[in-house]
């Protein structure tokens, strides 16, 4: 498997990790911030799984967008959980998002 195909599925996971994480903040605290954030980035994660998936070998569109939402999500989560420590939810995004900035420089790289 090279760097580009698990990044798509990479992006999958985080996508729907992503959009599930602002369900759960949507039901626990009734954040409809947290609803339409984690929504719209679950979305745009999953486009930039699905513009890898449907064009392998122009990959920059797809790993443009997966870079592009990862720094926005690192740029709200990093200094929360850096602040906090606390794991749920900026924890958890913060690592999800550290990985999945690896993983698309990786695969930029290697394109």
């Amino acid at each position: 498997m090279n760097f580009t195909t698990l990044t798509l599925v990479y992006y999958f996971i985080f996508g729907a990790l992503t959009l599930l994480g602002g369900v759960i903040g949507y039901l626990k605290a009734k954040s409809k911030a947290s609803l339409i954030a984690g929504v719209i980035s679950g979305a745009l994660l999953n486009l930039a799984g699905v513009l890898l998936l449907i064009s392998p070998a122009r990959p920059q569109m797809g790993l443009a967008v997966g870079i592009a939402i990862t720094l926005l999500l690192l740029g709200r989560f990093a200094p929360a959980f850096l602040k906090t420590r606390k794991w749920m939810p900026a924890g958890m995004i913060f690592l999800l998002g550290l990985i999945s900035l690896g993983l698309s420089i990786l695969s930029w790289i290697k394109i």
